[in-house]
């Protein structure tokens, strides 16, 4: 290869590469500026329709109390909770999360099987499936949602899915750039969805429920 010819190709690797690089961050811009802020508001079809499960991705005390607060106002006759760890029991997460002991644990269930997102939708598909439930209300982080519902509808394709973000206070998606903190959780969030985009495409997963 002579230089003239090295040069060439190195002029468009660069400018390959610089191509790649704009349309991630474009992508990235796009990602962090569509994180949804709120839940489904108070009284929108959303808001108020009855699944037949709530599922909270364990993360944080957020989640659980919101869960429990959709719990008792009847969104959901039973509450899953993915990716539990294996010391922690129903009350236990009962006192992390300041409830009272009421009678919500018999309608609360425990997945311990799950240890990351992945994990989290193919241990909620089984057990909605053994129990015959075909919609939930989705609980997680904001910025994790996205990839969440990603991971879930390919499993549970047959399944309504309703997503119900929850905003940590120590997030701050309206000025993400602004924080150090939130800017490298976003753009990590952000990489993890593109690398479960293209899982996606070019492993699907086939797993809906075999026809009798």
């Amino acid at each position: 290869m002579t230089v003239r010819r090295f040069l060439r190709w190195l002029r468009g690797l660069a400018a390959a590469a610089g191509a790649v690089a704009v349309i991630w961050f474009a992508g990235l811009v796009w990602f962090a500026e569509t994180i949804p802020r709120d839940p489904p508001a108070a009284g929108s079809p959303e808001a108020e329709r009855h699944t037949d499960a709530i599922v909270v991705l364990t993360g944080g005390s957020e989640r659980l109390v919101v869960g429990l607060e959709l719990l008792a106002a009847g969104r959901a006759d039973k509450l899953f909770i993915s990716g539990v760890y294996h010391s922690v029991d129903i009350r236990s997460l009962l006192r992390i999360t300041r409830q009272k002991n009421t009678d919500k644990g018999c309608c609360i269930v425990l997945g311990y099987a799950a240890d990351n997102t992945v994990g989290n939708a193919a241990e909620t598909a089984a057990w909605m499936r053994a129990e015959h439930f075909t919609s939930l209300r989705l609980v997680t982080a904001n910025y994790h949602l996205r990839r969440s519902l990603l991971e879930f509808r390919q499993v549970l394709p047959e399944a309504l899915i309703i997503p119900h973000p929850v905003a940590p206070a120590n997030v701050r998606v309206a000025d993400w750039w602004m924080w150090r903190n939130t800017t490298g959780l976003i753009i990590v969030e952000y990489d993890k969805y593109l690398a479960a985009l293209v899982r996606s495409v070019l492993f699907p997963v086939s797993s809906a429920p075999e026809s009798s």
